[in-house]
C-alpha cells in the first residue's frame, strides 16, 4: 500500500497521507513517498493548487517510534547517509529528506492547503506548516514534542515556526512541548481557519483558486515568498517585473474579457 496517495483532477492535486493504522507517522517509506510526490508535483504541467491531508483519525502523529529508535542510535554529530535514510541530502539541495518533505510545499510554484484533523505532531506540525494556508478541524491538536526528547524542532520547523507566529510564542511552544489547541492555533497565525470539514474545505478554496489566471496566481505566491528575505527596494523592483511580465499576456486578457463580461473565464496553462 502506498505510504501517499496523489490524485489530480482539474488542475487540483489531492494529496494524502495514506498510513492510518500508525496514524500516519512518518517512517521511512512514508518520507520517501512524500519527498517523490512533492518533486513531481513542481514538474506538473497545469497544477493549479494542492491540497494535503491525512486518511483516518489523525493528520500526521510525528516521526514513528521506530523509526526514532534507529535514528537516535547514531553517535552524536555522525547520522548515517545511506539511500533511504531521511537525514540524507540527496544532491543539489540544501534540504535532508526529512527537511524537504516539509519544505517542498514552498517550492511548488502554487498554493498548497493543508487540511489537518486530529493530531499534528513533531514533524506532522512542521508538515502542516510547510502548506502556504491551514484549514484545521476543531479537534486538531498541534504539538512540538522533540524537546521531550532532548532534541529541537529539525524538519524546517524554526523557520516555518518564525515566519508565522511572534517570537515569544515560537519559542514558548518549542521549549515546552505542550499541545496548541485549534482556538489558539488560529489566535497565533499557525493556522488559517477551523472548519468542521476541514478537507472538503480546502478542495473548495483549491477548485476556486484553479479558476483563477495560473500566472497571477503563481506570480502572487513568488512575491509573498520574495518578500520575506528581500529588502523594501529589491521587493518594489520584484513587483514592477512580475507585473510587467504579466500584462497584456493571453491569460491577463482572458481574465479581464470574463470580468468585465460577467463570465467564467478559460485560461490556457
Amino acid at each position: 500500500m502506498s505510504r501517499v496517495v496523489c490524485s489530480i483532477d482539474r488542475g487540483v492535486a489531492d494529496v494524502r497521507l495514506n498510513r492510518p493504522d500508525k496514524r500516519n507517522a512518518l517512517d521511512r517509506a512514508m518520507f520517501a513517498a512524500l519527498d517523490e510526490v512533492g518533486e513531481d508535483l513542481k514538474r506538473t504541467d497545469g497544477l493549479r493548487a494542492v491540497v494535503l491531508s491525512g486518511i483516518g483519525s489523525d493528520f500526521c502523529a510525528g516521526l514513528d517510534f521506530g523509526e526514532f529508535r534507529a535514528l537516535s542510535s547514531d553517535q552524536p554529530g555522525h547520522p548515517r547517509y545511506d539511500e533511504g535514510d531521511p537525514v540524507r541530502i540527496k544532491p543539489g539541495r540544501t534540504t535532508h529528506v526529512g527537511q524537504h518533505i516539509c519544505w517542498v510545499w514552498q517550492e511548488i510554484s502554487v498554493p498548497v492547503i493543508a487540511a489537518v484533523h486530529g493530531h499534528a505532531l513533531g514533524g506532522g506540525m512542521q508538515l502542516a506548516l510547510g502548506a502556504d494556508i491551514r484549514i484545521i478541524a476543531p479537534d486538531t491538536t498541534m504539538r512540538l514534542m522533540e524537546i521531550n526528547w532532548g532534541l529541537v524542532p529539525d524538519q524546517t520547523g524554526t523557520v516555518l515556526l518564525t515566519r508565522l507566529v511572534r517570537p515569544d510564542i515560537a519559542l514558548e511552544i518549542s521549549v515546552t512541548g505542550r499541545a496548541v489547541t485549534a482556538d489558539e492555533a488560529v489566535q497565533a497565525g499557525l493556522a488559517t481557519r477551523i472548519s468542521e470539514t476541514p478537507r472538503q474545505d480546502a478542495l473548495r478554496l483549491a477548485e476556486e483558486i484553479a479558476r483563477k489566471s495560473p500566472e497571477a496566481v503563481r506570480a502572487t505566491k513568488h512575491l509573498l515568498r520574495h518578500a520575506r528575505t528581500a529588502s523594501e527596494v529589491e521587493q518594489f523592483a520584484e513587483e514592477r517585473r512580475v507585473i510587467n511580465e504579466l500584462i497584456g499576456t493571453p491569460n491577463q486578457h482572458e481574465a479581464t474579457a470574463a470580468s468585465l463580461g460577467k463570465r467564467q473565464p478559460v485560461f490556457a496553462d
